[in-house]
C-alpha cells in the first residue's frame, strides 16, 4: 500500500525536478555551441574533425597532416584556411592541435614577433620543442602573415612635377 509523500519529500522532488531541467537546458546550450562552431568554423570542417581536436586539447601533440587531404582551392587550404605554399601542412600539423587556424591567419606579424609568439606559447601554453621545425615555421609565417603596411590610400605617383604660375 502506498503512503502518499509528506511535504519534504514533495519539495525534495519539486528541487530535484527543477535541477534536472536546469541541467537539460544548460547541456542543450552547450551541445548546440558545440555544433554551431562546427558547422560554421571553416576552420574545423567537420563535426568528427572539430570532435577530434577537442579531444587533442588535454595532450595536444602534432598532427599528421598530409598532402592526402584535399580541398586547396584558390591557394587556400581550405580545412585550416593557411595560405597553401610552402610549408603550410608543417604550421597545420604544429599550431592546429592547440588552437584554430584563425589565430594564425588573422595575425600579421615580423618573424621577430612570431618566434616570441611561439616562445611564449612554450613557456605558458605546454607547446612543445618544434626543433628544427621551428625556423620553417617561421619562415612561413612570416611570409604569408607577415604585417601589411595599409593606409588610407596609396601614395600618389608622381611622373613630373610642374609649377603653378
Amino acid at each position: 500500500m502506498k503512503q502518499p509523500l509528506d511535504e519534504n519529500q514533495v519539495e525534495g522532488l519539486r528541487k530535484l525536478t527543477r535541477n534536472l531541467r536546469r541541467f537539460i537546458s544548460i547541456a542543450a546550450l552547450v551541445l548546440g555551441f558545440l555544433f554551431y562552431a562546427a558547422i560554421f568554423d571553416p576552420s574545423l570542417g567537420k563535426l568528427n574533425r572539430w570532435i577530434a581536436e577537442i579531444g587533442q586539447t588535454t595532450d595536444p601533440s602534432p598532427q599528421q597532416v598530409t598532402e592526402s587531404e584535399p580541398e586547396v582551392k584558390e591557394g587556400i587550404h581550405l580545412p585550416t584556411g593557411l595560405v597553401a605554399e610552402g610549408d603550410y601542412l608543417l604550421v597545420a600539423q604544429h599550431c592546429t592541435p592547440c588552437h584554430s587556424a584563425k589565430l594564425v591567419t588573422q595575425n600579421r606579424m615580423t618573424a621577430e614577433a612570431w618566434t616570441s609568439t611561439i616562445h611564449w606559447m612554450q613557456e605558458t601554453q605546454n607547446l612543445w620543442d618544434l626543433g628544427e621545425n621551428e625556423a620553417l615555421i617561421v619562415a612561413y609565417l612570416s611570409t604569408y602573415y607577415a604585417p601589411e603596411e595599409t593606409g588610407r590610400r596609396k601614395p600618389l605617383k608622381v611622373e613630373e612635377w610642374y609649377t603653378l604660375d
